[in-house]
């Protein structure tokens, strides 16, 4: 018989305190403060929130809340596997970094190494460049609307856009956005790219690849990346847009079928062996990862800042922003971070890494009303008051 909840979370905090010396409060008050921070914005029959942290290698919570679909009455669980978004992109970067380590791929090389029939503008732009949102590729949802304004409807949640037309739409273009390396500008396109990467390079399809060299490998038997009319997601939870004091189900738009940039799906409890496999290097050495987490530079080693469009006060200072291979790298409130946050139709993600204070928070959602990282940092703001100096 599976223990309750509160059992399991004792017992895992057997393994992470001794004699409570590295806490200033119990267990019972520390999990009380967790779950408060989610039952201000969850109501049990509303779309919510699956949650882990975890301290090292000891799960400490882990609770589901809310509904997988607004109207129904299966309920959210650590085992509920929700559409990641964006956090996807750090599987993505981890099998390029696999195909490196192979020797099949170089961080150097270019897109028309790959494709030798891309366009010429493809010759500046490399494969960290595609990493490091650095490449300067055209957003493939404007380069979608400009398509339809010429043509006409195309694409719907029904007749969703597919990797080989975004490739074939970015091969229709004959110059980038910007010059390779000169800016800082976050990819969709990029990362659809990447996935096409790892299948032209692989021989395999993207998801073969990743179930192959990184699912299966850590024991993640329940994430998968979706390809309509290929697999099925196992216990899903829906997408919603909350309509008044209602929810609406917003599960799939047009572009919900691409992969590299957004396709897996996947609960918090296989995200916590993904963490412990980070931390423990078991996919790649020490000295590999730390591509992934050093954030890019300009050529003459200067930060790149983030783009004027991204601060609603245009007349700031611009903000430096970090990024690695798939991770966000700046701190929170001094304690050094690796994470990532996801947001699609339906849908918002976040894996927060305090790297230093072995904590990781995941947050899952299939509501898109409330911010995931908003949670994650009041969850972080208990764990650090939480842990004596």
């Amino acid at each position: 018989m599976r223990a309750s909840f509160g059992t399991l979370l004792v017992l895992s905090f057997v393994g992470v305190i001794t004699a409570l010396d590295t806490w200033s409060v119990t267990p019972e008050t520390l999990q009380k403060q967790i779950d408060g921070v989610i039952l201000s914005v969850s109501k049990p029959a509303d779309p919510g929130f699956a949650v882990l942290v975890k301290k090292g290698p000891e799960i400490i919570f882990e609770k589901g809340y809310g509904v997988r679909e607004f109207g129904k009455p299966g309920k959210i669980e650590p085992s509920t596997n929700f559409r990641l978004a964006s956090v996807t992109k750090q599987f993505t970067a981890m099998a390029v970094m696999l195909l490196v380590h192979d020797g099949k791929l170089r961080y150097e090389d270019r897109l028309t190494d790959i494709w030798p029939d891309f366009p010429a503008y493809g010759k500046a732009i490399t494969v960290r460049q595609l990493l490091t949102h650095t490449s300067g590729l055209p957003d493939y949802e404007n380069l979608m609307e400009a398509e339809e304004k010429a043509h006409g409807s195309r694409w719907s949640a029904e007749n969703q856009i597919q990797d080989a037309e975004v490739l074939r739409l970015l091969e229709a273009q004959t110059t980038g956005v910007f010059t390779p390396g000169a800016k800082w500008e976050y990819s969709n396109s990029g990362y659809v790219v990447l996935g096409l990467i790892v299948a032209k390079v692989s021989g395999m399809s993207y998801g073969d690849f990743l179930n192959e060299r990184i699912f299966a490998s850590l024991g993640m038997k329940n994430t998968i990346v979706y390809v309509k009319g290929k697999n099925e997601v196992t216990n899903r939870a829906f997408g919603h847009t909350k309509e008044g004091e209602s929810f609406k189900v917003t599960d799939q738009s047009a572009t919900s079928a691409t992969l590299g940039d957004g396709g897996i799906y996947s609960n918090v409890e296989d995200l916590a062996k993904w963490d412990d496999a980070l931390t423990k290097h078991t996919l790649l050495s020490e000295t590999e990862m730390a591509l992934a987490w050093t954030p890019a530079k300009m050529a003459d080693g200067s930060e790149y800042l983030l783009p004027k469009s991204a601060r609603n006060d245009k007349q700031a200072p611009r903000v430096p922003v970090a990024y690695g291979f798939g991770w966000f790298l700046d701190p929170y409130k001094g304690h050094p971070r690796q994470y990532h946050d996801g947001e699609t139709i339906g849908f918002r993600s976040t894996i927060q890494r305090f790297v230093h204070d072995n904590l990781t928070i995941i947050i899952l959602s299939n509501r898109t009303d409330t911010s995931p990282r908003a949670l994650a940092d009041k969850i972080a703001d208990v764990m650090f008051a939480a842990t004596k100096n």
